[in-house]
């Protein structure tokens, strides 16, 4: 199989998992803050904890270190509250383009941290990326447009923690150090999990949810969170095969793939996808999804 395949199973199986979030959220968190789903997120992750020690030493590390690879499992977990309470009141294809804009935050982090400096294409590419995430945020009205404020204030600022999260990750992923960083990295989103698990009401949400639809929850879960670990996967594979940029640049189609999926489900099985099909809207979300891609391209060039 070509690096090409790997690099395209990364935006393709980012997409799918987008839309097993919308449906979670839709199904069982009506009524539940999003903050309990994470919980069931963090339970996954502790599955897989006694595992990894098996065949990488995550104990030969000084504390800062330890420290710091945790801080990014927290991080990681904000930055998906903020995601999740997007998803409650708006469609896939409508908070997916945001996504990308963790790109965008983590150059102008390398700038002001590490003194990069950014080049007139990866600003035009920047531009582009806040062109599309903004176009997606305007809604038409029977009178006049208005702007999702709520929608992009949330998804930006988990565009940025994100970005904390990865930069952090990188730094410690690298080669051997991949699974150790993993390892500290879920015992953050674990300590996120119990941290919510010591307040009474999303406690009492949690065990509500478990006893009615646990046995699904978890499966729907633990299949999401193994589709997001093979995308991850996927896409750092094609890294060894292919430059950085190329693959960053395929990643960035993950709204293309966002917004064809929820066109196929809403058509094929309308009871797990509900999109907006007006021609307005199509356009509107399609224009964001390329806007993004060349953006994210010329970024990361």
């Amino acid at each position: 199989m070509s690096w090409l395949a790997f690099a395209l199973c990364g935006p393709v199986l980012w997409a799918i998992s987008t839309h097993l979030d919308k449906y979670l959220v839709e199904r069982y968190f009506k009524d539940a803050d999003v903050v309990v789903l994470l919980v069931f997120t963090a339970l996954m992750g502790l599955v897989l904890l006694p595992i990894i020690p098996w065949f990488a030493p995550v104990m030969q590390r000084d504390w800062t270190s330890i420290g710091l690879m945790t801080l990014s499992g927290l991080l990681y977990m904000s930055g998906l509250t903020f995601y999740l309470r997007a998803l409650q009141g708006h469609e896939a294809s409508v908070v997916a383009p945001f996504f990308q804009s963790s790109p965008l935050f983590g150059y102008v982090l390398a700038y002001l941290v590490l003194g990069e400096t950014l080049t007139g294409t990866q600003l035009a590419g920047g531009a582009l990326i806040v062109a599309g995430v903004l176009s997606v945020s305007i809604v038409g009205g029977p009178h006049r447009e208005r702007f999702r404020w709520k929608l992009a204030a949330l998804m930006l600022t988990c565009g940025f923690v994100m970005s904390l999260s990865t930069l952090i990750f990188k730094a410690f992923a690298i080669k051997d150090e991949f699974w150790i960083t993993t390892f500290w990295m879920f015992v953050g989103e674990a300590l996120f999990g119990l941290g919510f698990l010591c307040i009474g009401k999303y406690r009492r949400q949690f065990f509500d949810l478990l006893r009615g639809n646990g046995g699904a929850l978890l499966a729907i879960n633990a299949s999401n969170e193994l589709i997001n670990l093979g995308g991850g996967l996927a896409n750092r594979y094609a890294l060894l095969f292919a430059p950085l940029s190329i693959v960053q640049a395929i990643g960035s189609t993950t709204t293309l793939f966002v917004f064809a999926i929820g066109v196929l489900l809403t058509l094929a099985v309308p009871r797990f996808s509900r999109e907006n099909l007006s021609v307005r809207e199509c356009v509107s979300k399609g224009v964001a999804a390329v806007l993004v891609a060349f953006g994210v391209a010329l970024v990361s060039r």
